[in-house]
């Protein structure tokens, strides 16, 4: 099973997105706790993002080789800016009178981001979730048809150079759906962590 095209397609894809979200979550809090981390991070965040990946995915490649590490690092560099901003846009829409209430009640500056502002910002995280998890399976699809040995990329890659048309459009139709059971897992996933911003909803 694990020699299948797809599950390498998808490992390397959930791996990155693993990583990159992680590092969003997390550089996202800083820079939400902090207006020194802030200015010194963001500009070479949106730096970062501004660039064309199609540019900068064949460098990536050399520094990291065809095999699994650039597939993991385009993924992971996809999925990181979507959680970093939407972490970071959360985290600063609290009101200023829940600061106030735990300040009063003399909660340490991590109570605070645990009980108030992390279950806030929760639903912008999973906006953000939503974004990287499609954008991490094509960093990875991207990264194989660069050079790879297996992979959805190198299916699709191996079909055009024989005109298989029919092949071509066999492995998009399981990328498109995989694509939409991955936004319906991170969906389900917002509802029963997220449950209190869906109530009332149908």
């Amino acid at each position: 099973f694990r020699s299948l095209p797809l599950w390498s397609t998808l490992s390397n894809a959930a791996t990155g997105f693993a990583i990159g979200t992680g590092l969003g979550l997390v550089l996202g809090s800083l820079m939400a706790e902090s207006r020194t981390i802030e200015k010194l991070l963001m500009p070479y965040a949106f730096a970062l993002q501004s660039l064309p990946k199609v540019a900068i995915a064949p460098l990536i490649v050399i520094w990291f080789g065809f095999g699994d590490g650039s597939k993991v690092a385009i993924a992971g560099l996809l999925a990181f800016f979507p959680v970093l901003i939407n972490s970071f846009t959360g985290l600063r829409s609290i009101e200023p009178e829940r600061l106030d209430l735990m300040h009063s009640l003399s909660a340490t500056r991590f109570e605070t981001y645990r009980i108030v502002k992390l279950p806030n910002a929760a639903p912008f995280i999973f906006a953000g979730l939503d974004m990287a998890v499609v954008y991490a399976l094509l960093g990875a699809i991207v990264a194989e048809f660069l050079g790879a040995q297996q992979g959805m990329g190198v299916v699709i890659t191996q079909a055009q150079a024989v005109s298989d048309v029919a092949g071509v459009f066999a492995a998009l139709v399981i990328l498109g759906a995989l694509g939409i059971a991955l936004h319906s897992s991170v969906r389900r996933l917002e509802h029963r962590v997220v449950h209190w911003a869906h109530r009332g909803k149908s």
